[in-house]
């Protein structure tokens, strides 16, 4: 790189240290990169920005960065002696690690372009030298951090949309297992204490065993019988058979049975055994 500034020692530098150490130089070039004017591409236009650290290549509307070509790895820099508006830079690139050459178009000031590099490679020479060679090598890392988070963030972008593609087909899935206009089974509505109303007609819903078996149905009853507002059957004596009872309570029943049908009457808990009135 020395050598090839060697023709240029006796110009003097064109911007000072501080535009180059603390921010940076830009220009306005076309690049060509394997674009020749007979296919018929139009050539983008790209804006340079030399600074001590580097030679970034941008889009000149986005400033979004194309390249960013670390001066140490910057080799070869010139400018066409017959041609004003073209230069060249030749950088080894950090992922491939193979030489690549950049040609520029840059409206007739292609040595300037030249000899802002050159300056930077001399102050970037300088401050290596007071500093004893820890900047190159901090640069160096910040630089490899730079590319290790720019490879997160991608696939860190990568991964979020392998998840957003896994809960689109998901819900597809979803969809399409459970059929249109099918509902739930409604509960049955419940009182203010959220219990479910009794109804003498209606069975509790059978609850599975322990063991995961159904109990047996429930018989259903041929007619419903008359209940008192307590829910209890009307007792009726006469209705029983003989053998429901024990035998000394059966046999007063039996007298009880036989008294009435000679017109005995009851007053209070007391038989009366007085004879009818043939005139009632």
């Amino acid at each position: 790189m020395n050598r090839a500034f060697s023709r240029k020692k006796d110009k003097t530098w064109m911007h000072t240290p501080e535009a180059l150490s603390k921010h940076y130089i830009p220009y306005n070039a076309k690049f060509a990169r394997h674009i020749k004017k007979s296919e018929g591409q139009k050539i983008p236009k790209v804006e340079l920005q030399i600074s001590i650290y580097g030679v970034k290549i941008l889009e000149p509307k986005t400033k979004e960065v194309q390249h960013n070509c670390q001066l140490h790895r910057i080799s070869f820099c010139a400018d066409d002696k017959t041609d004003k508006r073209i230069f060249t830079f030749i950088c080894k690139d950090s992922e491939s690690n193979k030489h690549l050459c950049y040609v520029f178009d840059s409206e007739k000031c292609a040595e300037e372009i030249t000899l802002t590099i050159g300056q930077a490679f001399n102050l970037a020479y300088r401050k290596f030298l007071e500093s004893g060679g820890k900047d190159v090598e901090t640069r160096k890392q910040i630089a490899g951090l730079q590319k290790r988070i720019q490879d997160l963030e991608t696939e860190n972008v990568e991964l979020k949309n392998k998840v957003q593609d896994l809960e689109n087909q998901l819900r597809i899935t979803q969809a399409s297992a459970s059929p249109a206009g099918s509902a739930s089974p409604q509960s049955p509505s419940t009182d203010i204490f959220d219990m479910v109303p009794f109804s003498p007609t209606s069975h509790p819903p059978a609850v599975p065993t322990p063991n995961g078996t159904q109990p047996p149905p429930v018989p259903g009853r041929a007619a419903e019988i008359k209940r008192d507002l307590f829910g209890a059957e009307p007792f009726d004596p006469f209705s029983c058979a003989a053998g429901d009872f024990p035998p000394d309570i059966q046999s007063k029943l039996d007298e009880m049975q036989e008294g009435f049908k000679m017109g005995l009457t009851l007053e209070g808990t007391v038989f009366c055994l007085d004879p009818v009135d043939s005139k009632c």
